[in-house]
């Protein structure tokens, strides 16, 4: 006797339906950066300075003190630098925000990644700020560059200063706006 064959499905559990997010390159060569973890549904706020070596780390630095867990805070540059500026350490430091463990980063780095918030801290960053998939505000706030002052050791390190106090007031405050749940 011939019977007609059998379908049996496959357990509903046995194939999960949400998918697991990675970050994923655009290109399947490119270097993906430690710095992007799996997708969560906290806020994500981008700093981004030309350099990625002074300001932008200042700003990250604060910001990530001023909102905890309220959101994942990271920091980049158009031409990275390749190092964090020694005096910007330096200074945070005596502020009480250890960002010795920074490191410069390309932006682009940050675009398989979902972003929330974009905030520029300098001109040039600003013009050429791509957009960000999940972008939902955009900030500029500018601050001078520390790393172009001249003048003695200690007139530099004044002005480290000066512009560390410029951004730790501005960040501080939108830190607690974050945690508000505020994020434009």
């Amino acid at each position: 006797m011939n019977r007609a064959p059998t379908f049996v499905r496959p357990a509903a559990n046995r194939y999960p339906q949400h998918p697991i997010r990675f970050p994923v390159s655009p290109c399947p060569h490119a270097h993906v950066s430690p710095n992007l973890r799996p997708m969560s549904t906290t806020p994500a706020i981008l700093v981004l300075c030309t350099g990625n070596s002074c300001r932008s780390h200042m700003a990250e630095g604060f910001l990530r003190v001023a909102v905890g867990d309220a959101a994942d805070v990271f920091s980049a540059g158009s031409k990275p630098a390749g190092y964090v500026h020694p005096l910007s350490i330096k200074v945070m430091a005596e502020a009480g925000v250890d960002i010795s463990a920074h490191t410069s980063k390309h932006m682009n780095e940050f675009l398989p990644r979902r972003i929330d918030v974009v905030i520029t801290v300098c001109g040039n960053a600003d013009q050429v700020c791509p957009t960000y998939p999940g972008q939902v505000a955009r900030f500029h706030w500018g601050f001078d560059d520390p790393a172009h002052a001249q003048g003695t050791e200690e007139q530099i390190l004044n002005e480290f200063r000066r512009v560390r106090d410029e951004i730790k007031a501005k960040f501080s405050a939108y830190g607690l706006e974050v945690r508000m749940g505020k994020l434009k």
